[in-house]
């Protein structure tokens, strides 16, 4: 569709921009407030797009109008265009898939434009919908307007540091912020589970990229990567990725429920006691934490909840308390029925408020 100079035009092309500039502020990663910055500029894009689709077939209609139903609504002098959530009534090629994706976004834009939080941590959720909702437009930009306007840009797993900020840093501002992310990770699970298995699993609700790794009988300007496109699997193939799909899924639900491996305080004390001779009590036990720095104490002033030695302890952001790993349980099995470590050690410097080096004392 060859379009000519006229606002039809004028609406598609700003349409484009702002899609282009959310895929390269989305893939900036030290671009101050990405994501919301992304869902913004994607539903600007969706927005102008469905307008500029109403004037090229209805004309210039596309606004709200008063209760008398002949004159409009203005804002500052100017007609009150529908806004997105008002395009997609009218607008009757959407699938439910398409739809509840849009809607969600409208949705989590409104609730996340005014909150001051980290927003990479909820980008992580939403990974497979901001690649729908992307996928989805480009879709209908051919759709409704032609090949032509096909767009060669992509959102792209970008490559992640290791270490984008220290672990201080970032636990510091979960510790903050942790209220906020908790509500907006309700809504979104929500919103997840208020859907249809037809609508979830679809992808033009969200994107489920499959990422398999090249590694033999690949030429050299191959891609690293392949992503299967799942309309295009056989029905063995399907099966499989479904197997796969569900031990993953099987793995994370265990861990999370389960939670392997970690001991509350009384629990740590039963199995040691249970393994030596010289008890131990609940204070022999905050000695021996403190002055090995597992974990921090009322005797480590302004203590950050989250700075403990993650090889033997985690802070419990739920429940607001600690556990221990099993690991924690060996060291001092080990240490206190060899006599390594002895009652007069943690006492002496745990009243002195001295640590001690954990490193003499671990197991190689």
């Amino acid at each position: 569709m060859n379009l000519r100079k006229g606002k039809t035009k004028l609406m598609l092309n700003k349409s484009i921009e702002c899609a282009l500039l959310a895929v390269e502020i989305y893939n900036k990663p030290r671009t101050p407030f990405r994501v919301e910055s992304y869902i913004t500029h994607m539903i600007m894009a969706w927005t102008k797009l469905l307008h500029a689709y109403f004037h090229h077939t209805i004309g210039d209609k596309f606004y709200y109008k008063k209760k008398d139903g002949r004159r409009y609504e203005t804002v500052d002098g100017e007609r009150k265009s529908w806004e997105l959530g008002t395009c997609i009534k009218y607008f009757h090629e959407l699938s439910e898939s398409e739809k509840a994706n849009l809607i969600f976004f409208i949705k989590l834009r409104n609730k996340i434009e005014h909150r001051h939080i980290n927003k990479e941590e909820i980008g992580l959720l939403i990974f497979g919908e901001c690649q729908s909702l992307l996928f989805n437009y480009e879709n209908y930009l051919i759709k409704l307007f032609g090949e032509e306007y096909a767009l060669n840009e992509s959102l792209a797993f970008s490559l992640q540091f290791s270490r984008i900020r220290t672990n201080k840093q970032i636990l510091s501002a979960k510790t903050l912020l942790s209220k906020e992310v908790k509500e907006l990770k309700k809504f979104i699970s929500k919103y997840k589970e208020s859907l249809s298995e037809q609508i979830y699993n679809s992808q033009e609700y969200s994107i489920k990229l499959i990422q398999i790794p090249k590694i033999s009988n690949t030429k050299r300007n191959d891609l690293a990567v392949e992503f299967v496109n799942w309309t295009s699997l056989s029905e063995d193939d399907k099966k499989n990725f479904e197997k796969v799909t569900a031990l993953i899924k099987d793995k994370v639900t265990f861990q999370e429920a389960v939670n392997p491996g970690k001991h509350k305080p009384g629990d740590v004390l039963k199995l040691v006691n249970d393994k030596i001779t010289i008890k131990i009590s609940h204070f022999d036990h905050k000695c021996l934490y403190y002055i090995f720095s597992i974990r921090p104490t009322s005797n480590d002033g302004d203590m950050n909840p989250f700075e403990t030695n993650t090889r033997y302890c985690h802070y419990d952001e739920v429940h607001d308390d600690y556990v221990f790993q099993d690991k924690w349980v060996e060291f001092l099995i080990i240490n206190i029925s060899t006599n390594k470590l002895k009652k007069d050690i943690w006492y002496d410097n745990f009243k002195e408020k001295k640590k001690v080096s954990i490193k003499d004392y671990e197991i190689v």
